[in-house]
């Protein structure tokens, strides 16, 4: 979820022990002012899970019976507009196939609102780990974690969508140091937009000067993420983000990094950032490609970073978290065009750009969609977890891997020896879904065989690249 806090009581926190059918909720794991994020036990599958509910506690609040009731009812339209939002964001989210990328493995609809089941990932926000491993945050760790990005990034760019809210919450660095790219905000961006206070909506110094145009559907594109990605690496190396641009459009005070010449950084860097962090949209990179090109990064280099690290028969990246609806990637049109609001918005409104402040609006029990495969069923479920026999003791976890193979089309791929169906997605890789066990995993194509072991031994994400 993008506003993640500290682990806490919240008054509108669903119960530990509460039941979704196969998944109990075992604790309040983070959340902000438009959700929940819950760590829950599927007892089917044996695993951990992630859960995000959508609850904006300024438009609704947890009744006894669990369900959600509007404050008011003037809040049923802006409370419906990010019930929709929550929904799209995640049959979007499970449309993509990326390791690096929130993985939404279930949808429902309950207690007056809706959930979204994903993978459980570990590690901590880039935003904490900024603040808590300082000493770990250099050009090293950058370089090794842009190629992952880019790459995540620019599958959702292929697919006709933005991200339009990358910052330092919205990215986890799981245990081994890898970055997954989390939720779009699209509950938080509906809502504002219908209470006309999407500035109050954005986060200030990463959003580039088109979010705030009154034409912004049209001047966004791929330039918009990168401004953004360029603000986030601003933040590591320097402390803070750079300035809003809605005020460097009355006055640009940006200092550029070039210039300050922050040790132990390199001018090619810094020359990069200073680039994705320009003013207008024409004078950033157009597109990921050219991102990479900028940053001196091929294509091999960001599909080597969904390969296994050396040492290892296949990576394994542990778990992470989840939100927002991407909108479709408008046709790219002239880099620069109209600017009515910079001329409106100043100092005074500047200062009224808040991070993720909470607004008014909202609605009532929502209109149940049609979700993939939705799950019901009452708090007080009388399902029991899978018996295990008492002469057995069941192991500490029994975890379902996400296995990503790299392969090309028309290829064949057998686990085991057995052919499966999977086959690649745009980025060069097919996904298994495996469960604790050892594999030989083979891609064939006509006489040619590649081929690799891989063992599964603890719950993750592995990329596999036979040979």
């Amino acid at each position: 979820m993008s506003e993640i806090d500290n682990k806490k009581a919240r008054p509108n926190a669903l119960p530990v022990g509460y039941r979704f059918n196969e998944f109990e909720i075992k604790e309040v794991i983070g959340g902000g002012g438009f959700g929940i994020v819950y760590r829950a036990w599927d007892h089917q599958l044996e695993r951990t899970i992630a859960i995000k509910e959508f609850m904006p506690a300024s438009l609704a609040v947890r009744s006894d019976n669990l369900n959600l009731v509007l404050r008011s009812e003037r809040f049923s339209k802006s409370f419906h507009a990010g019930l929709n939002s929550f929904i799209q964001e995640a049959r979007l989210l499970a449309r993509f196939n990326h390791p690096n990328m929130l993985h939404v493995m279930r949808f429902w609809v309950q207690n007056d609102t809706a959930y979204m089941g994903t993978q459980f990932y570990s590690g901590t926000t880039l935003s904490q780990l900024a603040q808590e491993r300082p000493e770990v945050i250099n050009e090293a760790f950058i370089r090794d974690m842009l190629p992952p990005l880019i790459g995540a990034i620019r599958v959702i760019h292929s697919e006709g969508y933005l991200h339009r809210d990358i910052s330092l919450d919205n990215i986890q660095i799981q245990a081994n140091m890898r970055p997954v790219l989390l939720d779009f905000g699209s509950a938080r961006k509906a809502i504002g937009n219908l209470n006309d206070e999407t500035e109050t909506m954005l986060k200030p110094g990463f959003a580039p000067i088109e979010q705030y145009s009154d034409n912004n559907e049209s001047e966004q594109g791929a330039w918009t993420d990168i401004y953004a990605l360029g603000a986030v690496l601003h933040t590591l190396i320097t402390g803070t983000p750079p300035p809003v641009s809605v005020v460097r459009s009355i006055e640009d005070n940006y200092q550029p990094l070039a210039q300050r010449r922050p040790e132990g950084y390199s001018l090619p860097l810094l020359h990069a950032i200073d680039q994705m962090l320009a003013l207008y949209p024409a004078g950033r990179p157009q597109d990921m490609d050219q991102l990479a090109h900028l940053l001196q990064l091929s294509d091999g280099d960001i599909n080597e970073s969904l390969l296994a690290r050396p040492g290892g028969l296949g990576t394994m990246l542990v778990p992470v978290k989840e939100e927002e609806p991407a909108e479709a990637q408008p046709e790219k049109t002239e880099p620069w065009r109209r600017w009515l609001w910079p001329g409106l918005v100043a100092a005074g409104v500047v200062v009224g750009v808040g991070i993720g402040a909470l607004v008014a609006g909202g609605g009532k029990s929502a209109p149940e969609p049609t979700a993939a495969a939705p799950v019901s069923a009452p708090a007080a479920s009388s399902l029991a977890a899978t018996p295990v026999a008492a002469e057995v003791p069941p192991p500490p976890a029994k975890p379902m891997a996400q296995v990503y193979v790299r392969m090309q089309q028309g290829d064949a791929l057998l686990l085991n020896g057995e052919k499966q169906s999977a086959t690649p997605a745009t980025n060069g890789f097919a996904q298994l879904q495996l469960p604790r066990g050892d594999y030989l995993i083979a891609v064939t194509h006509d006489s040619a065989t590649r081929q690799q072991k891989l063992t599964i031994n603890q719950e993750g994400v592995w990329i596999v690249t036979p040979q």
